[in-house]
This record gives C-alpha cells, structure tokens and sequence, in this order.
C-alpha cells in the first residue's frame, strides 16, 4: 500500500497514439523516483483503426489492475496540420482517459510544450533531447533505452507529472533552468552562456580547453 503521508504515488505516463502507444510508470516517494517500467504497446499490424483502439484500451485496464496507478498522465491535444491525423491522437486519448476513469483512476494532462520545459528547460526540445534528459535523470542504462522514442515520451510526460508533485526544483531552491542544470550536474560551472550549458546538459559537452 502506497504511503500518502511521505507523498507516494505511482504515475502512469501516456502518449497516445494509434499505430503506437507509448507507456511508462514511475514510483515516486517522496523526492525519490524510479522506474517500474516503460515501453510502446505496438498495434500498428492491425488494419482496423477501431480493433487498435479496442486493444489499447484493453492493454491500458490490464497495466492499471496490475500496477495500481495513482494517477493517468496524459499529453494533451495538440493541433496538427493533418486535421485526420489529429483526430486520431484525440481518439486514442480518448481512449486511455476511458480506461483510466473506468478503473477510477484521476487524469491529468499536460501539454508537449509543458514537458518539454519541465524536462529540459526548452519548450521547443526535440524528442531524442528529451530522452538524454530523462536518461540522465533517471540513470537508465544505454542498452536500456528504447529504440522507439514514443517510449520515452511517455515516461517524461510521467516524469513532468512527478515534478509538479514532487517539486524537487522547490525544494532545492532552484530558481531558474542555470541552477537547475547545475544542481543536477549536467553543466560545468565554467560554463556561462544558456544555449553552452543546455548543449553541455544535452550532449555532454565538456568545457573547451
């Protein structure tokens, strides 16, 4: 059983999507976090748009009766210049919300830009940006990482979420992305310009000589 009181949870991070569905689930206690597990629910074989849905919402019941989530992070509609494509996404969000709320699970959703800053300081990052960051973060192995970034992006949705629980920013004092990055050990204090230091904590620069 989860303990409330020293603020545990565990997060289930979702992006939606309709070939693939990225997934994560992160233990958070506290100002500790870890991983439970992570990965992309693949349906992209199927031919009907309605059977993948169907199979996602089924995977999503199995992984909420098995791990007990405490909360659905979920992206939040974006607007796409294909109006087909986005109404896609909105169904397979749909979708995991449903499953969710079925199961009397709380959802939340946050924008891509939102966890794109929360993670990296930059709202206009990159998906493979992003992984690095949560890769740092999180210490998971190279040989770990999924080759499909549709994985990662579900963990920093979950990941963005533990931030607004956790507040680790808050709690270290941190007051802007320099402090951020510094308290982290991503960025070496010689460093003084902002686009050095977020290529320093996104490609593990060193300082020149």
């Amino acid at each position: 059983m989860l303990d409330k009181l020293v603020n545990e949870h565990i997060i289930l991070g979702i992006d939606p999507g309709t070939l693939f569905m990225g997934y994560a689930l992160l233990h958070t206690k506290g100002s500790l976090v870890s991983i439970i597990d992570f990965g992309v629910f693949d349906v992209h074989n199927l031919e009907d748009q309605y059977a993948r849905l169907q199979k996602e919402f089924f995977f999503l019941q199995e992984l909420i009766m098995q791990h007990h989530p405490t909360v659905l992070a979920i992206e939040s509609q974006f607007v796409d210049k294909n109006p087909q494509t986005m109404i896609k996404i909105v169904h397979a969000q749909g979708v995991a919300i449903a499953a969710a709320l079925s199961k009397d699970v709380p959802v939340v959703e946050y924008s891509p830009m939102k966890v794109k800053m929360a993670i990296t300081g930059n709202g206009h990052a990159d998906k493979r940006q992003v992984a690095d960051m949560l890769q740092r973060f999180l210490h998971i192995p190279q040989e770990q990482m999924p080759k499909k970034l549709d994985a990662t992006d579900a963990l920093g949705i979950a990941y963005c979420h533990y931030l607004q629980l956790g507040m680790p920013l808050k709690e270290r004092g941190a007051k802007s992305w320099t402090s951020f990055a510094k308290q982290k050990g991503l960025v070496d204090k010689q460093l003084t310009t902002p686009n050095a230091k977020l290529q320093a904590a996104l490609l593990g620069t060193k300082k020149k000589k």
